[in-house]
């Protein structure tokens, strides 16, 4: 059997190596038959891990738990130095995509039909397609209303990009207007020509772009109730 301390070495060397969160049994597999106590291998993969949280306290970096798993990142004081060693500009997103999204993480499962009637205008094709190409948001199953929609709900690597273990970990709605501002755009991820929907002023480019079809907080939106179809 491996020493503990070995244990939490080869821990920390697979999570700086992985690149992506790595689950309980996933480090499990690391390890050979016997190399772990048999009576309890996941006990001492946990105790590896609480003790690397230990010896990160004070440092750049930190362990942390994502709905995947556990991964080292760097602290988020400390992200505005670590970006310039990157030439892309970080990604910056409209507030139609922003609050589309919020409708589907606090809404789930919903249809377009249903994002569209509380935003008051219609949702692009651009703006789902590029939720789906993110892997935020997945079908997770039809509506059984005339036309059958298709519902739409988030998934695991909406929670690992925004460094929640669960929908539990959402903050308040109340506090989902301060997120968002940072990152509005008006036209990263406008779509292309032929693809323009003009129904949504938030897609609009800004010599196109209207008034905001309802000016209230997002909170206040995503709260509204969505009728049942």
């Amino acid at each position: 059997m491996i020493e503990r301390a070995q244990v939490e070495r080869i821990v920390e060397a697979a999570l700086l190596a992985a690149g992506e969160p790595l689950s309980i049994d996933r480090l499990i597999g690391l390890f050979g038959k016997d190399e772990l106590p048999s009576e309890d291998p996941r006990g001492a993969l946990r105790q590896a891990l609480h003790a690397l949280d230990a010896k990160t306290q004070g440092r750049a970096f930190e362990l942390a738990r994502v709905a995947s798993g556990f991964r080292l990142q760097v602290r988020e004081e400390f992200g505005a130095w670590v970006g310039r060693l990157f030439e892309q500009r970080p990604p910056r997103y409209s507030r139609a995509l922003l609050e589309t999204l919020a409708l589907i993480v606090y809404r789930q499962p919903v249809t377009r039909g249903d994002i569209e009637e509380v935003r008051g205008v219609s949702v692009s094709h651009s703006i789902m397609r590029t939720l789906l190409e993110h892997g935020w948001i997945r079908a997770v199953g039809q509506r059984e209303t005339p036309g059958r929609p298709t519902m739409y709900g988030t998934t695991r690597a909406f929670l690992d990009y925004f460094n929640l273990k669960s929908l539990d970990d959402l903050p308040p709605l109340a506090e989902i207007q301060s997120l968002i501002e940072p990152r509005l755009s008006d036209d990263a991820t406008a779509p292309p020509p032929n693809e323009a929907n003009a129904a949504d002023a938030d897609d609009a480019t800004p010599e196109q772009a209207q008034p905001d079809a309802d000016p209230r907080p997002l909170a206040e939106v995503v709260q509204l109730p969505i009728a049942e179809r």
